[in-house]
């Protein structure tokens, strides 16, 4: 192919909407790069990447990260959330308290900038995981009949598995039911109810309605 034919074939057809193009693309371009700064304060959450199989966070609360970003106006008024990242990699992490210096954890678009993040620094404690069975305890509420008096309460099973932290679970006697209402129940009452622990840090690992059996009796 000679150069006149490739010109005429890759440069010169369709010149007019070629030209348009490269003009809104630099008038885009010279906008966006003359726009003043401007700031937006976001607040993003912290990940936590790799984490070991046989790791759990044992802090109570993790804080979430406030990030005050810089750059043009036009880019930084469209910025959402989830266009922030803070993740920390964990990989090979042991048990103990360890300290994150989140100014390196936060990465933004480009032609934007951090200019500040809150907290600066996050304080995590690691522990190793565990699991076991604790007993459940069903928890009863309401008035009971004149005379009438609890003889037996059933959980069905009577257990359940908890795991997390080996701290918290460790300290954890029982698991305790939803609320269950005798007020009226002159022979017996039947009901489902899920079990939980009330730390926030421990979870069990197959929740599910236990059927608690609530057997009344008369006083003599």
């Amino acid at each position: 192919m000679t150069a006149p034919d490739f010109l005429r074939r890759h440069v010169f057809t369709n010149l007019g909407l070629k030209l348009i193009s490269l003009v809104l693309a630099v008038g885009l371009w010279l906008a966006v790069s003359s726009s003043p700064p401007s700031e937006v304060i976001l607040n993003v959450l912290l990940i936590f990447r790799n984490m070991p199989a046989d790791l759990e966070i044992s802090s109570q609360t993790v804080p979430g990260v406030q990030v005050r970003v810089r750059g043009p106006e036009r880019i930084v008024r469209r910025l959402e959330p989830a266009e922030l990242r803070a993740e920390i990699d964990v990989r090979g992490m042991k048990a103990g308290e360890h300290t994150f210096d989140l100014t390196k954890a936060v990465t933004v678009p480009d032609r934007l900038e951090v200019a500040e993040v809150v907290p600066s620094e996050v304080h995590v404690t690691f522990d190793t995981r565990a699991r076991r069975r604790v007993p459940v305890h069903p928890r009863i509420v309401g008035s009971l009949p004149p005379g009438f008096a609890i003889q037996e309460i059933q959980a069905e099973p009577d257990w359940v598995e908890i795991l997390g932290p080996r701290k918290e679970v460790d300290s954890v006697e029982s698991a305790i039911t939803d609320p269950i209402d005798v007020s009226g129940v002159l022979d017996r009452i039947a009901v489902m109810r899920p079990a939980y622990v009330s730390d926030p840090l421990i979870q069990v690992t197959n929740p599910q309605s236990l059927r608690i059996t609530v057997i009344m009796k008369r006083e003599r």
